[in-house]
This record gives C-alpha cells, sequence and structure tokens, in this order.
C-alpha cells in the first residue's frame, strides 16, 4: 500500500494574514523500488527560506538537494523492501514514526530503530532494511551538506 500522508502548509494572505494555503492528502507520491513509497511534504532550494514564495514546494524537482536546499520527505518501508546502498549529500534528519527498521552501515554495522527513535544521518553509505511484519513510516528533513573529504578526494552522493 502506498504512503497517505495529509500536509497541511500555511502561508499569507495580501493583507498578511495567516492562511492555510494547502490542505491535502499528498498527490507526488512515488515509489522507486518494490517497497518503497514516499512523498515529499515541502523543498526549497536556497536557506535562508523566503517564506513570501509562491508555489507549492511539494511539487519541486528534488532528486538532489542542491547546494543550500532542503527537503521535507515521509517514507513507507513495506516488510522486505527492496535494497538500496546509498549516500546523500545532505545531513539527514530521521525521526521514525511507527514500525520498525534496520539502518545498515557499508562496514556492515545494524543499528535497530523504532516509533520514537531519531537518526541524524551525516552523508555515510546506508541502506534501511525492514525485517518486521508491518510498514514502517520515517519522517526525513534533508538539508545541503558540503562534500565529506577522505584520503584527499571528495566523496559525493550515490545511489
Amino acid at each position: 500500500m502506498p504512503i497517505s500522508i495529509r500536509r497541511v502548509v500555511t502561508g499569507h494572505s495580501p493583507e498578511g494574514k495567516a492562511v492555510v494555503a494547502i490542505d491535502e492528502i499528498a498527490k507526488n507520491v512515488i515509489s522507486t523500488r518494490p517497497g518503497y513509497s514516499s512523498t515529499v511534504i515541502w523543498s526549497h532550494a536556497a536557506t535562508p527560506v523566503d517564506n513570501r514564495e509562491e508555489g507549492d514546494g511539494g511539487l519541486r524537482d528534488v532528486r538532489e538537494c542542491g547546494d543550500d536546499g532542503a527537503i521535507f520527505r515521509v517514507v513507507r518501508y513495506e516488510p522486505g523492501v527492496a535494497p538500496r546502498n546509498h549516500r546523500t549529500g545532505t545531513v539527514d534528519y530521521a525521526a521514525v514514526l511507527s514500525g520498525e527498521i534496520d539502518m545498515r552501515l557499508d562496514d556492515g554495522v545494524e543499528v535497530k530503530l523504532r516509533a520514537g527513535d531519531v537518526l541524524v544521518q551525516r552523508g555515510t553509505i546506508h541502506d534501511w532494511i525492514n525485517r518486521g511484519s508491518e510498514p514502517c513510516v520515517i519522517a526525513f528533513v534533508l538539508i545541503a551538506g558540503r562534500p565529506i573529504e577522505a584520503g584527499g578526494a571528495k566523496i559525493g552522493a550515490v545511489g
């Protein structure tokens, strides 16, 4: 079952009063592999954010965060989700909303995360493994970061 998330986004009227600009079940749900579905709640290309900007930040093309941007995404991992080792060029703040999941690093170390746990992922290669019987839902905030350097070379995003 794909993820279903209600998003409420505020803004301003022409008079400067607070308004609800969007109140909907997110329509921009994608699946890039079996057992995975996600939706971008909001994103922006640069910080500091311009809260006067028009448009829907949830509809921006966000394959990459950009040099100075941020992305707020919610992901649903089904039991047995297809593997995907990857590294982002961002710092990722992850809050497990429901279920449980194993986060595996490229050296084989695994950490089990459960509902209520949080993780700060700092540009490392990792994978998400749901060995349980229930879906796991995680809210992610990705913020642009400087490339990691090791052995005199820059290490960029992969996967």
